[in-house]
């Protein structure tokens, strides 16, 4: 019913720059908050950045100022501008949605297939 699709991984230079997106469709009455997860190899999911339908948004401590989240709500999709990368932001990135499906009353978590993001010289 729901689906998030991401997009713009790749392999990345230290200092380099990345964008990822990712596109809710499917039966969507309403997406709260959107936000970016990572998992590296090894370690436990973790949280990146989020913003919420008012437009808030909250980051990790280890990307602040560095990353920066937005959305178009017209086109159910979010973003991350990664800037001035590590090679410790090297993870699979998740994208993860708070949806009300069209005729439901309750709302649910999806999540993305994750996109790669490796920087290494």
């Amino acid at each position: 019913q729901v689906q998030l699709v991401e997009s713009g991984g790749g392999l990345v230079q230290p200092g380099g720059s990345l964008r990822l997106s990712c596109a809710a469709s499917g039966s969507i009455f309403s997406i709260s908050a959107m936000g970016w997860y990572r998992q590296a190899p090894g370690k436990e999911r973790e949280f990146v950045a989020n913003v919420i339908s008012s437009g808030t948004t909250n980051y990790a401590d280890s990307v602040k100022g560095r990353f920066t989240i937005s959305r178009d709500n017209a086109k159910n999709t979010m973003y991350l501008q990664m800037n001035s990368l590590k090679p410790e932001d090297t993870a699979v990135y998740y994208c993860n949605a708070i949806i009300m499906i069209q005729s439901g009353h309750n709302w649910y978590p999806y999540w993305g297939q994750g996109t790669q993001v490796i920087v290494s010289s």
